[in-house]
């Protein structure tokens, strides 16, 4: 439903060649330099989850966006909207989560704005963070760089964000704790964009999930993308929680994972990379973009059938990131 918003009524409005790239941030060149520009606003609830906080949250989310376009992260925003009522001990700790996931990703806080609105208003606190970074002459990161043969890589098991907040917004527990996946993806993409592999698309699978990535990267390129089941890295009690909760795991958000398509030449190249890093040491290859131009995704299930996987409508948990 935010898909068609964007492409019925928000793009057809705004419409340029920066924004029609549907791409995670836009990627221009001002006074000779290419540089990658993206903004994304957090409204999470509960403002402080296992794993992290809305701040850290906010932060990592920029980054990722930023190098997912082949960017080097360097300066962010932080735009704070805060409820009266607000305590001042949980602003600390959330501005100080902001300060140290800055310094992990290695980008500057310079510029932000605070708003104060009337109890009621808002939840507690939502955060706006704009960032940009700096792509590299040769970098070409677009959905449109796709080709049949190309193989879909996946940095590590999913929907961990997503069973995390619902785990502690319904008061479940299970016995092997979940806990938010939240983390900078930048220094493991300038790994890989370092090795000269042909990386044709990255993007971090956020809201939802790695099936609602798939299906955008599909449309924008035209080509139909099998994936597969078994391939799927999730966790046992990730996998448990969605089988009692009824949720499927591919449209549950991540905040902390790399889904990428290579050339196939490549594949071996890239997944060495990305599993030794400590946030890609369960990486996997889930598919390939094949020969057919119907913009699709579908599914080898792990019985040996096949079925569609679109984009879903609505969405199974709002307010993850």
């Amino acid at each position: 439903m935010s898909a068609r918003l964007f492409e019925k009524m928000i793009r057809p409005c705004l419409s340029n060649p920066w924004l029609d790239l549907s791409h995670d941030g836009a990627m221009i060149r001002l006074e000779g330099r290419r540089i990658a520009f993206s903004t994304d606003s957090y409204v999470i609830q509960p403002i402080i989850f296992p794993g992290g906080n809305i701040g850290e949250l906010a932060v990592n989310g920029t980054v990722n966006d930023l190098a997912c376009c082949g960017a080097r992260p360097m300066y962010i925003s932080l735009g704070l909207i805060l409820e009266e009522g607000l305590e001042m001990e949980v602003l600390w700790k959330i501005i100080c989560s902001v300060r140290e996931a800055a310094d992990r990703a290695g980008v500057k806080v310079v510029t932000g704005d605070t708003k104060v609105v009337d109890r009621g208003k808002a939840d507690r606190i939502f955060i706006n963070t704009s960032g940009i970074g700096i792509i590299g002459e040769e970098t070409e990161v677009s959905p449109a760089s796709c080709r049949p043969g190309d193989k879909i890589l996946l940095s590590g098991k999913i929907a961990e964000h997503g069973i995390a907040i619902m785990s502690t917004r319904t008061g479940l527990e299970f016995d092997s704790p979940i806990v938010s996946d939240t983390a900078p993806l930048n220094h493991m993409v300038e790994k890989i964009m370092a090795s000269g592999a042909g990386i044709r698309v990255m993007r971090d699978p956020t809201r939802g999930g790695v099936a609602s990535a798939l299906n955008e990267i599909s449309r924008s390129c035209g080509y139909r993308f099998i994936i597969r089941e078994k391939d799927i890295p999730v966790a046992g009690a990730v996998q448990g929680a969605c089988e009692i909760l009824g949720l499927d795991p591919l449209y549950i958000a991540n905040e902390g994972k790399l889904l990428l398509i290579v050339d196939p030449g490549d594949e071996q190249k890239v997944l060495k990379i990305i599993r030794a890093d400590p946030l890609g040491k369960e990486a996997a290859c889930i598919g390939e973009v094949l020969d057919s131009r119907d913009k699709l995704v579908e599914m080898e299930t792990v019985i040996g059938s096949t079925r569609i996987v679109d984009m879903i409508s609505g969405e199974q948990l709002p307010r993850i990131c």
